[in-house]
């Protein structure tokens, strides 16, 4: 295998961890956001918690009228939710790794993850939470809007071109 080819694939790989490691961070910001927004408006902040918890646990984890309780809640909706944001972080930096001008430009890999995040909102609100967790159109539309594209999407974008990169001979 030459070495044009292992430094290509080592590239590949350390965008796709980076990604990944990048995507619990912005999962982590996108969720203090959620039960901020939650508990600013009156509610508890444990809203978003539960509604995730509901994927796994069923409609017994919702707020409206929860069966099961926070300790069982909070760390299950915690491990799914940081799962997923890992596994769409990944998913992106395997698409920066594709996509030659999203590893060059800060700004193209910023704005890209942006409009990530806007697709993850799309397609989780607006295909798959109709069909399978109908609870999340009780969300305000806005508030998943800005969630979904800046507070993940933007940061994740944010957080991978803050990211020291190893120089080799092919990069700037």
């Amino acid at each position: 295998m030459s070495t044009k080819r292992l430094s290509t694939r080592a590239e590949a790989d350390g965008w796709t961890l980076a990604g990944t490691f990048m995507g619990i961070a912005a999962g982590g910001v996108f969720l203090i956001f959620e039960m901020v927004i939650a508990g600013n408006t009156g509610s508890s902040a444990f809203i978003p918690v539960r509604m995730i918890g509901a994927i796994v646990l069923g409609e017994g984890a919702l707020p409206t009228q929860p069966t099961i309780g926070l300790a069982v809640v909070v760390p299950v909706a915690l491990a799914f939710h940081f799962a997923l944001s890992a596994l769409y972080g990944a998913v992106f930096g395997a698409i920066a790794t594709r996509l030659g001008i999203l590893r060059s430009s800060h700004l193209a890999l910023i704005g890209a993850a942006s409009i990530f995040g806007l697709l993850l909102w799309l397609v989780n609100f607006y295909v798959v939470a109709p069909v399978l967790f109908p609870w999340f159109l009780m969300s305000n539309p806005v508030v998943q809007f800005l969630a979904h594209t800046f507070f993940f999407g933007t940061v994740l974008g944010l957080l991978l071109a803050a990211r020291p990169r190893a120089r080799t001979g092919d990069e700037q």
